[in-house]
């Protein structure tokens, strides 16, 4: 049995039930597909910053700022050699188109607060979701059940479907069964909104390179689908090698964070944000920097102050001042996972100002006691390094003889073994703290398809593909989007957008 929509929808994230909301606005019927049995996606287990310029949160605080401020700012984020890959007519574009879609999503229901700064932005640009992006999905989810939009979850997309060169529908089937499919037409097309490729071993392997695949991503089930459909249907692939991280992070909690336990209902939401306005700072500073102990990395200083990272048993693995050889052989240890070794002289440290463990720029800073109070599963704290080591079950004598070494390198004794260099300080008996399991993970990646500004995905001599469309992680079309708040502005952007778009192409 066939069925026909206007638009199919690949993918049930923030990108996709944006496009899927936007199509139906628009009065065409859309199916939207979700190989999982929950939507969400990348976007739902987010922070939910939204960075946008010229907007009405902005206006209120009588900051000016524009759209072309935002670019220019926008480029300062990442290394020169990165930020020369990018696409930037099409940055241009979509920050252009920030502002407006801030606005849509409050029309929706979603709340924020903010702006904050984020240097090197010029003004606060930084909007957050209230109480995280979960709120995104919610507010989405329920406007497309209103407005008569059919969600299908649990449904893999195994094949895009092709007449005369165009793409008009796909395959899909159960994800637990996928010899038994089923075929779905669009009139009008298909857009692809899977999420990027974290978690796609096989195609971390083959555009960045061998030793990467053994790095995990942060979303578990971010493998890539969108990439590979795009390349079936010959859509050009673009800025593959270009990932964020990989970068040490500590493990996620094992039980949720009380914030993940915040409804996220249009008026539970609109009653948090008003109170969030109300609250005095110093509270909103302390919830953020819950959220900001469960998020963020450590900080690289922590080893040019003089810190090490150990393996499970508690040896050395590598020169902790490279990067990202650090990470990757990390990637190579048992369980991928390490420990941060700090001593008392470093305790003190980073226990104040400007010395701290993780930061959210300009929000709030996370310290020694921030940790050992709100992330004690990946901070221990002992007077002796046989207590260190038994708390965490590491070999007592090994990392006694990793200290040892490391002392014996800093008196200018011998060379560390490693080729570190630099470092003043010896470690010296007391206090000692470790800090993890902490993992190399990739936050995200930056290809996708080459696409134009009606999101129309690209062959290789630069022609769309014919009824074939991409959004979020599957068309970013060439850009760099570091920096927090990027990558999920530009999902609910291009997802609006391109949802106005199809409905418009008088050729569909």
């Amino acid at each position: 049995m066939e069925e026909a929509f206007d638009v199919i929808i690949v993918g049930g994230g923030g990108s996709g039930l944006a496009a899927a909301v936007s199509v139906a606005q628009q009065r065409g019927r859309v199916l939207l597909v979700e190989k999982q049995p929950y939507l969400g996606g990348t976007t739902g287990i987010a922070v939910g910053s939204f960075t946008a310029a010229g907007t009405c949160w902005q206006r209120t605080r009588q900051i000016a700022d524009s759209s072309g401020d935002h670019a220019e700012d926008a480029g300062k984020f990442a290394r020169p050699e990165i930020e020369a890959r990018n696409n930037r007519t099409l940055r241009e574009f979509f920050l252009a188109h920030a502002a407006e879609t801030l606005a849509w999503l409050e029309s929706l229901g979603v709340e924020f607060i903010g702006p904050s700064p984020e240097p090197p932005n010029r003004v606060p640009r930084m909007h957050n979701a209230v109480p995280n992006a979960k709120a995104y999905i919610a507010a989405l989810q329920l406007e497309l059940s209103r407005l008569g939009g059919t969600i299908m979850t649990g449904a893999a997309v195994t094949e895009l479907l092709r007449e005369t060169g165009r793409v008009v529908g796909v395959r899909a089937a159960a994800a637990n069964c996928l010899e038994t499919s089923k075929a779905f037409y669009a009139k009008r097309g298909v857009i692809l909104a899977a999420g990027d490729y974290a978690s796609a071993p096989d195609l971390i392997r083959r555009f960045k390179g061998a030793g990467y695949d053994a790095i995990e991503g942060i979303n578990p089930l971010a493998g890539g689908d969108g990439q590979r459909l795009v390349e079936a249907a010959g859509g050009q692939l673009v800025n593959m090698d270009v990932t964020y991280g990989p970068e040490l992070r500590f493990v996620s909690p094992t039980r949720p964070g009380f914030q993940s336990w915040l409804p996220a209902s249009r008026w539970s939401s609109r009653l948090m944000a008003a109170a969030a306005r109300l609250i005095p700072r110093w509270a909103m500073r302390a919830y953020i920097k819950r959220l900001l102990v469960t998020w963020q990395h450590p900080e690289n200083s922590l080893f040019d102050d003089g810190a090490i990272l150990v393996n499970g048993c508690g040896e050395r693995l590598c020169n902790e001042h490279q990067w990202p050889a650090r990470e990757l052989a990390l990637a190579q240890q048992p369980g991928k996972i390490g420990f941060i070794l700090l001593d008392g002289r470093l305790i003190e440290r980073y226990s104040h100002w400007p010395h701290f463990i993780s930061t959210a720029p300009d929000i709030a800073y996370a310290y020694v006691a921030d940790y050992v109070r709100l992330r004690p599963d990946v901070c221990f704290r002992a007077s002796s390094l046989a207590e260190l080591a038994a708390g965490r079950e590491l070999d007592a004598l090994k990392l006694q003889t990793e200290i040892a070494a490391f002392n014996h390198y800093v008196a200018g004794k011998a060379l560390d073994r490693f080729g570190r260099t630099g470092d003043q300080h010896f470690f010296q008996d007391g206090q000692w703290l470790l800090l993890g399991p902490v993992k190399p993970y990739f936050t995200t990646t930056e290809g996708g398809a080459a696409i134009n500004q009606q999101f129309e995905v690209l062959d290789a001599m630069g022609q769309p593909i014919a009824g074939l469309y991409a959004v979020g992680q599957n068309g970013l079309g060439g850009m760099i989007l570091w920096g927090h708040g990027l990558h999920i502005a530009w999902a609910m952007t291009s997802g609006r957008l391109a949802g106005k778009a199809i409905m418009q192409d008088r050729c569909s």
